[in-house]
């Protein structure tokens, strides 16, 4: 039997991240995960092997872009052994990392799948390899078991070459046609790899958008990129029957799609990336008050608080946006109220990026979110076309957007398109965290020629004093 003063479920970001700061604060604890190391889905099957392979991707396009510059390549040659290798050795390198870093800090790793005995207790059941269960007493523990895709019975068909975003990532082949059902962030950075390695790929998604919730301005400049980097984009349109046939997936189309485009074609392979559903049915879970919402999330208060007062949960199992870098912060809030301190997870800001080409990121108040609120605000955007290091790097395909307190020019939010934008919005957070206005922003000395000018030209614009753009300020 082990003893500690906080148990962890899931090695995800959420889960990792608050047992080794309950370690850093001197507290006893177990991590208990079936992987050999922590990491978790999003660096085993998610975040971090797809942005391996996106990395690839934008290597093989910038070689066939070199050839507007004067200097060009041959056809890359894909060699899917290493390209699979070199995938691999990217996680293996983290979750070795991770491995290293709990036995430093003295955490506890039980490799297996816990199952809830009550409030205070739960059973481990290792995995094949050890022997026995253990008894792990605790005083507090943390849920944070992660989501998994979701696969809606119509499109759950028992053939390999129907594939989740697990599956892809695995890259079996790269099939001649792809069809990527969902028009999200996964969808479209796992189709932009494909397509880059090869693979004839038709984007469908039922909405009449790609990436629902995002903001439009910055959607519509990636999806003239996604226009020229798919075969199809079919949207307003559903995919309501599959069928595995000896030469490929038959493929039902139902809704707008293009009457030149059949109606029931035959891809080679098929990706559904049409959402995640979360990991909330832990063995045992039901012996205690913690209750499970109408969404399948497990509810939780502003200090990750369950209904179980022992009981905590962080990350995708208790509500959306499904980010790694949410879930993180929501373990280290978790294990500080743990420790005593009175804190809660208020953010203003979580920023989230589409790791397409190109990039596309946000954080704090979009403008369609503002307009449903009835909230008055003001709107400033600054094209890349007018930037000069954007000129340089031969992409104008870009934009950034303010979204501003109509008052007190207040930033509430900040939406970028282009090349580096996920490593752009971090600005974006800093200023709509720390209550940043217009004028900081337009004041703030920023380096040139960079990307991050937009930034501040952007709030020149605000003001009709942007030096690369005329745009007069509205009365």
């Amino acid at each position: 039997m082990t003893s500690v003063q906080v148990a962890v479920i899931g090695g995800g970001p959420g889960g990792y991240a608050a047992a080794f700061l309950a370690a850093d604060l001197g507290l006893t604890v177990a991590l208990i995960d079936p992987e050999a190391n922590p990491g978790g889905v999003c660096v085993y099957r998610g975040c971090i092997p797809s942005k391996a392979l996106l990395h690839v991707a934008q290597v093989i396009d910038e070689s066939r872009h070199a050839r507007a510059w004067g200097v060009e390549f041959g056809e890359p040659k894909i060699d899917l052994v290493k390209l699979r290798a070199f995938k691999d050795a990217v996680v293996a390198r983290l979750t070795g990392g991770t491995g290293q870093l709990a036995k430093i800090r003295k955490v506890q790793y039980l490799r297996g799948r816990a199952e809830i005995i009550d409030a205070h207790s739960l059973r481990v059941k290792f995995e094949a390899g050890a022997t026995g269960d253990d008894i792990v007493k605790f005083e507090h523990a943390i849920v944070a078991t992660g989501s998994t895709p979701a696969i809606p019975p119509a499109l759950a068909v028992a053939d390999p070459r129907v594939m989740d975003s697990t599956a892809a990532l695995d890259l079996p082949d790269i099939p001649k046609s792809l069809l990527v059902v969902g028009g999200g962030y996964i969808g479209l950075e796992l189709g932009t790899v494909y397509a880059r390695l090869g693979s004839s790929v038709t984007v469908v998604e039922m909405t009449d958008g790609l990436l629902p919730g995002a903001d439009r301005d910055l959607v519509d400049v990636l999806a003239k990129r996604v226009g020229q980097t798919m075969k199809a984009v079919l949207l307003k349109t559903r995919v309501v029957q599959m069928k595995a046939e000896p030469k490929g997936i038959r493929v039902t189309f139902e809704g707008a799609a293009g009457s030149d485009a059949p109606k029931e074609p035959l891809f080679d392979r098929v990706l559904v990336a049409v959402g995640r559903r979360p990991n909330a049915s832990v063995p045992g879970l039901d012996r205690t008050r913690v209750r499970v919402n109408d969404r399948g999330f497990i509810s939780v208060d502003e200090q990750m608080r369950t209904g179980e007062p022992s009981i905590f949960a962080v990350g995708d199992v208790v509500g959306e946006p499904m980010l790694a870098h949410k879930a993180s912060h929501e373990g280290r809030v978790a294990v500080e109220v743990i420790a005593g301190a009175n804190v809660a997870f208020q953010p203003r800001a979580i920023p989230a990026v589409v790791f397409t080409d190109p990039e596309l990121a946000w954080c704090g108040l979009t403008e369609a979110q503002a307009k449903k609120a009835n909230r008055a605000v003001a709107i400033a955007k600054f094209p890349w076309a007018a930037s000069g290091r954007a000129i340089t790097l031969d992409r104008t395909d870009g934009l950034t957007k303010l979204v501003l307190d109509a008052d007190t020019e207040t930033v509430l939010g900040v939406g970028m398109v282009g090349p580096g934008a996920g490593e752009l919005i971090a600005e974006g957070v800093l200023a709509v965290e720390m209550g940043a206005t217009a004028t900081d922003l337009k004041l703030a000395i920023h380096p040139h020629p960079t990307l991050t000018e937009t930034v501040m030209e952007s709030a020149e614009v605000f003001f009709g004093q942007a030096t690369h753009v005329y745009r007069p300020r509205r009365a």
